[in-house]
């Protein structure tokens, strides 16, 4: 039963991530960073931040038996949020040597990811 949430969780994510992506690779064909997962990490980052605000109350600690927390903590917001490709795309800027737009990246997508998941953890924790 866990891995068959894990699977569903996981599913809907990664395909909700690519067509979250491709959305906005769409919108934006030539953005100066990758704007599609730096915005796909951010929004995962605050909606798991509210999941465990609204679900937990906080960061929960030995979780991994609580159907909820496989399917949407881990299923559906691990498969949503990508570190991988976040490190394809800031190995590809720095082979370009585009420096300011690599630190851009980065600096945005780990501190904007901690920042959201904060707001959002807080936000959940008050609703």
């Amino acid at each position: 039963m866990k891995l068959l949430l894990l699977v569903v969780g996981g599913s809907i994510g990664a395909i909700s991530r690519y067509l979250l992506g491709s959305a906005f690779m769409k919108r934006y064909p030539n953005p100066p960073i990758p704007i599609a997962m730096l915005f796909v990490n951010l929004v995962g980052s605050l909606g798991l931040g509210l999941f465990f605000g609204l679900s937990f109350g906080g960061t929960p600690l030995g979780a991994y038996d609580d159907p909820l927390y496989l399917a949407i903590g881990i299923g559906f917001f691990g498969a949503f949020t990508t570190f991988s490709t976040f490190s394809v795309e800031a190995i590809q800027l720095s082979i370009k040597k585009q420096w300011k737009k690599l630190t851009a990246y980065l600096s945005l997508s780990i501190v904007g990811s901690i920042v959201c998941f904060f707001i959002g953890l807080h936000v959940g924790s008050f609703l």
